[in-house]
């Protein structure tokens, strides 16, 4: 990110009275996606009620956060949709407003929108991260949830444990400090994966990247961006390597 959030969280349905010293959490037969619903957990088939429920109270903690800290949109930011196109329209778990909404990169959701996002997101049809100024919520792994926030509503935090949920202070492993950021240009052959060269990135600011890559002002710039015959004057610039749309794709990525 690369404005500094205060207050962040890690939100989930695990008991942190079951992590170890090194914080692993120590019970195995738990379940950790909604794809393990009908799956023997603790002696019991996980049921669909029983993983909406856990579902609705993440969604509705989300939302709590949201209201008490007046915000009234977001922006979704590192985009990944391609599960979305092989959803099974059959499945209970399947909602039509999945494909009602039209997802990009950067886009500015309102309020009302961010429940279906948040439930396609855990219900991993598609991954991103929320984010306005002072507030983000980041989607993890395994029913990983974390919540950033420069003003503390201990409200919100009172709703989240009243919906069964446990809250931990820490620092969302998704949350990058600028500071900490490295970006450079990779570039494959055409019609192939392997990457063959990269070179780092110095001396652009964020704000740079933003205006070339027409991002908002609050986009962290991070991830991977295609490279667009119309930036090439800009990076090639910036890099030793001719840039060849000829022969090769090429990517902006960033690391920490």
């Amino acid at each position: 990110m690369s404005r500094e959030i205060k207050y962040q969280y890690r939100i989930t349905k695990y008991n942190p009275d079951f992590r170890n010293d090194e914080g692993h959490y120590t019970i195995t037969d738990e379940w950790t996606s909604a794809y393990d619903i009908g799956k023997m957990v603790n002696g019991n088939s996980l049921t669909l009620s029983e993983y909406l429920d856990v579902e609705k109270a993440y969604i509705n903690t989300i939302m709590n956060f949201i209201q008490l800290n007046n915000i009234k949109s977001v922006r979704l930011v590192d985009l990944e949709k391609d599960n979305l196109n092989s959803t099974d329209k059959t499945s209970p778990l399947y909602d039509p407003a999945f494909h009602l909404l039209h997802l990009e990169e950067d886009i500015e959701l309102s309020i009302d929108n961010v429940p279906i996002v948040s439930k396609m997101v855990l219900r991993e049809l598609i991954y991103c991260q929320l984010i306005s100024k002072d507030f983000f919520v980041h989607f993890g792994y395994d029913y990983y949830m974390y919540i950033g926030s420069n003003n503390v509503q201990s409200g919100s935090l009172d709703f989240t444990i009243n919906n069964s949920l446990f809250v931990e202070e820490m620092i969302s492993p998704y949350y990058i400090p600028e500071s900490n950021v490295t970006r450079g240009i990779e570039w494959i052959r055409i019609d192939e994966e392997i990457i063959e060269g990269s070179e780092l990135l110095k001396g652009i600011t964020l704000e740079e990247y933003r205006g070339v890559l027409q991002l908002s002002n609050i986009h962290p710039v991070i991830g991977s961006f295609p490279i667009k015959q119309e930036y090439v004057n800009f990076f090639q610039k910036k890099i030793k390597h001719k840039i060849d749309f000829s022969k090769y794709n090429y990517s902006l990525v960033s690391n920490d």
